[in-house]
């Protein structure tokens, strides 16, 4: 046997002896990780700044550590509630009968990790999954060795080896992975991965989450203000330099602003990134591979025919990985920039004349993982809103939904299917058991066999009443 089929073996073998935790068995695995957020927050930085070779400590901490930290306060507050069974009426023909809905752990959850956002994208579905009682395997991204192998180390310290299991290894170990017979799989990442992802798991009925990103539209409207728009739009593209899931891909605008969203775009970058080339607050591309294939979306663009409108001073330097960030006009549906997410600097503008054009624009494509709308017309607001389709949506500004535990964050159509986050992840990892309950005193004995009058007066009666 596997050490991978071993761990899954001993977990599940520790669910069965456990299935059903209380909340303080719950609370005290939400505690352990609390503390070991709290207890290594300049290590886990340090470690994501060196896979990065610049991921700013800054962002960092309010990137990942932060919202990971905010994840676990909000399910020890909240999650004994969302443990409640919940009791509902029985059909009225069926009284005095009762029936309730019982949220059961699924069991063993397996979460795969992407290396853009290590930490958070680990911590916020293993949040939701400790909430709901179950035990879970992690398997993190080999593009960010030294904080998978940190991560591995420090759960193994925090956690029993029959609660929480990290896996570390490279693309075989996670297409072994996707193959476990998990309850439940979460997997973050790519569409293309997504697909493998989801056969993988179709051969052991494992159900999935999957959010996969795609390509994020801003619609600028007529009522927009710039200035505000522009620093927004800039903040999300360029905060962990783009390689965000949610990063604006491309904005549509009115035509005829096209240049002053230019002028605001540059300026903001001047505020937020000053002396870019020198400034260690603006993130390293990853890895060479994703600085390469950047570097090939922006010069096959500008080859095409796009122009390239740089948003700063400071030129591309592959060994440093800083690649700067820059507007793409004239493009054109058919180039690459317009096919595949980006995930990083570069952001095309496309313009259009009125909104039902814009509108029409996204309705036509995949349906993004989220879509931002600057606006300030509420007609207009609630028009974007009913004839598009998106995972999330944030009006004036951008990225900020995925901080809302209220809110659910997930896919729809190619962007993924699913969502977690606070009680709608407690939901996801848990299956809600109906349960109904029979009076000593009841009328189920009128619908018996053998069928006669009786039997007749009471099923007109239902056909007549359901």
């Amino acid at each position: 046997m596997s050490d991978l089929d071993t761990t899954l073996r001993r977990l599940r073998e520790a669910q069965a002896h456990d299935p059903l935790p209380d909340w303080p068995t719950r609370a005290a695995r939400l505690r352990a990780l609390q503390r070991l957020l709290l207890a290594h927050r300049d290590g886990i930085a340090d470690a994501i700044h060196a896979d990065f070779g610049n991921r700013p400590t800054q962002e960092t901490e309010l990137l990942e550590i932060f919202p990971s930290l905010s994840a676990v306060r909000h399910a020890l507050r909240h999650g004994k509630r969302w443990m409640r069974a919940k009791r509902r009426l029985a059909d009225l023909l069926f009284l005095p009968a009762r029936t309730e809905l019982r949220p059961q752990p699924l069991g063993v959850v397996g979460i795969i990790v992407p290396w853009n956002y290590p930490l958070y994208l680990a911590v916020g579905p293993l949040v939701d999954a400790l909430a709901a009682g179950n035990r879970v395997m992690l398997k993190m991204s080999e593009y960010t060795p030294r904080f998978s192998a940190l991560f591995a180390e420090l759960v193994a310290k925090y956690f029993r080896n029959d609660e929480v299991q990290v896996v570390n290894g490279d693309a075989a170990v996670g297409q072994a992975f996707a193959t476990l017979p998990f309850d439940h799989l979460l997997f973050t990442g790519s569409t293309a991965v997504g697909h493998h992802v989801m056969r993988a798991a179709a051969a052991n009925l494992t159900p999935v989450t999957l959010e996969l990103g795609g390509k994020s539209p801003v619609i600028l409207g007529p009522g927009a203000r710039m200035e505000h728009a522009a620093e927004r739009i800039v903040f999300g593209k360029l905060i962990n330099a783009g390689q965000t899931c949610i990063a604006p891909d491309y904005v549509l605008l009115p035509r005829a602003r096209m240049d002053e969203f230019v002028a605001a775009a540059r300026a903001a970058t001047a505020r937020l990134y000053p002396d870019l080339a020198r400034n260690a607050q603006y993130a390293s591309i990853a890895t060479d591979r994703h600085y390469a294939r950047l570097s090939t979306l922006r010069d096959d663009a500008n080859a095409a025919g796009a122009s390239i409108e740089s948003l700063s001073e400071a030129t591309p330097d592959a060994v440093r990985r800083l690649l700067p960030p820059v507007l793409i006009t004239d493009v054109r549906d058919d180039m690459q920039v317009m096919q595949e997410e980006i995930f990083g600097p570069l952001l095309p503008l496309v313009p259009y004349d009125t909104m039902d054009e814009a509108i029409a624009y996204v309705g036509a494509r995949a349906h993004p993982l989220a879509l931002y709308l600057f606006e300030t017309d509420r007609s207009l607001i609630d028009r974007v809103l009913a004839r598009t389709h998106a995972g999330g949506v944030t009006l004036n500004d951008t990225l900020y939904h995925i901080a809302q535990h209220e809110l659910p964050f997930g896919g729809v159509g190619a962007s993924g299917m699913g969502g977690y986050h606070g009680e709608a992840g407690f939901r996801t990892f848990s299956h809600t058991k109906p349960v109904f309950r029979q009076a000593r005193w009841n009328g189920a004995g009128l619908l018996n066999p053998p069928y006669g009058k009786r039997f007749r007066q009471m099923l007109d009666l239902l056909l007549k009443r359901g």
